[in-house]
């Protein structure tokens, strides 16, 4: 038994190396998430113990490890609990931040209480880690502040931004790598993670809100890839499985946030997309515009076969998805068939609109994406775009001259009619105009999203149901 309790860090480390493998397979598909989320929490609880029964543990430890645990539950667990949905991307971003710290302070203890100095790939992998980490704390406070309001979301810019940024981070590089190569004077690694601290603040300033779910899957991808360094660092196997593993499906994400709005990373990082563009005259906004009531859209609806929803930020912001889940359940009574749209950069973060439908218990059937969907517009009777701005801009298939050109949108103005909920005519976070908005047969409804819907449905229910 003594020999088995020894060696049960090994089948712990075994299990969870697998757990996170099934983890990330199920979490990529509404319909397996949750035993994704299960999987990774067995996982994870088994890495915990077998790390904590570890010969290398220290006894008289355990106390101060547990009181650590027991803290930091407490703080975390009200969190996700008390999270409301909307929320989720802000809190996708502190998770974040508070995990590549923890890499990148680990990092610093292990360079200053090692016996000797670290060399070697030790020291290459103990510089990337301390590097990445505290430059994806920064950085992700900084995306939290403008996912929350707290920082201003319109990209930050200067003239020459990006050779300062450049010049700062290839400073950091060169003092990370002297102690790879020689015995460094005491003040240069302080210096180093200074540096790498300020540099995830200038790496979020020139970043409008707009490209959040990109960067948020990047510094996914950078927390991943602190841990897989910690791994090497430590010779802990499983943190260089779960590290990589983060480390890549954050790139991957990140990637195909690009593509699905046409843009690459250069253009992400250095390009300052989100800058509201000044209009050349009035002409823009002498454009008609056909507003419609609750009653009117109701109406449309009640005469529909079939209904298209697309969701955007403006439902989140409004807390809307259980109002919109009444406002389908009520046209489904009725025999309309009612399908949703999502586009893959439609919230603030990678599968921001999947999360709150599914928390309002929308069937994980009714939701499409934007590949599987966009031919189906020409058959809708009704699209219904709530919230949703850049995504559904058809300017996007013909202005050379716009700056979303190129980016795949939902083909909304291919249905028979249009109906928008949004609060005002004020662009989207590309900062231009929609033309979707001016059609003939658009309609918008001026107006909070949940207060705009919950009228909607009021009217809906004052009308029998069909038999």
């Amino acid at each position: 038994m003594e020999g088995f309790m020894q060696s049960f860090w090994m089948y712990a480390y075994f299990a969870a190396a697998f757990a996170t493998v099934f983890s990330i397979k199920w979490l990529s598909h509404p319909s397996t998430a949750r035993r994704g989320v299960i999987i990774g929490e067995i996982g994870f609880t088994l890495a915990i113990l077998g790390t904590l029964l570890r010969l290398e543990a220290v006894p008289n430890q355990y106390i101060a490890i547990l009181i650590a645990i027991a803290i930091g539950a407490m703080i975390g667990a009200p969190m996700a609990k008390l999270m409301p949905m909307t929320s989720v991307p802000q809190f996708t971003a502190l998770s974040h931040a508070f995990g590549a710290l923890a890499a990148a302070l680990v990092g610093t203890a292990e360079y200053y209480i090692a016996a000797e100095p670290p060399h070697g790939f030790t020291v290459v992998a103990l510089i990337i880690e301390v590097l990445l980490g505290f430059l994806t704390f920064t950085a992700s406070l900084m995306a939290f502040g403008k996912l929350q309001g707290l920082v201003p979301s319109p990209p930050i810019t200067y003239k020459g931004q990006n050779f300062v940024n450049l010049t700062f981070l290839a400073c950091g590089i060169v003092l990370g790598i002297w102690p790879m190569i020689a015995t460094a004077p005491i003040w240069v690694f302080p210096a180093f993670t200074v540096i790498a601290l300020i540099f995830g603040v200038m790496f979020i300033l020139p970043i409008g809100g707009g490209d959040m779910p990109t960067v948020i899957a990047l510094l996914n991808s950078f927390a991943g890839a602190s841990a897989c360094a910690m791994g090497f660092t430590l010779g802990n196997h499983l943190l260089i499985i779960a590290g990589a593993l983060n480390a890549a499906s954050g790139f991957i994400l990140s990637m195909i946030m690009c593509k699905a709005m046409n843009r690459s990373f250069t253009n992400v990082l250095f390009g300052a997309f989100g800058q509201a563009q000044e209009k050349s005259g009035t002409k823009s906004e002498a454009r008609p515009v056909h507003s419609a009531s609750a009653e009117d859209a109701a109406m449309m609806m009640l005469n529909a076969q079939k209904v298209i929803i697309v969701p955007g930020y403006g439902m989140a912001v409004a807390q809307a998805q259980h109002k919109v889940r009444e406002l389908a359940d009520q046209l489904i009574k009725r025999d309309i068939d009612v399908q949703f749209a999502i586009h893959p950069v439609a919230g603030r973060m990678p599968g921001h609109m999947n999360v709150l439908l599914a928390e309002a218990d929308i069937s994980y059937d009714r939701l499409h994406e934007m590949e599987d969907i966009n031919n189906d517009f020409g058959e809708a009777d009704v699209a219904l775009v709530i919230g949703a701005n850049d995504v559904v801009n058809p300017a996007a298939r013909h202005d050379k001259t716009s700056p979303i050109y190129g980016m795949p949108i939902l083909d909304v103005d291919k249905a028979k009619h249009v109906m928008v909920i949004k609060r005002s005519m004020n662009a989207g976070f590309a900062g231009i105009e929609n033309e979707l908005y001016h059609d003939d047969k658009t309609l918008m409804l001026f107006g909070d999203a949940k207060g705009m819907v919950a009228e909607i449905v009021k009217e809906i229910g004052a009308q029998s149901p069909t038999s």
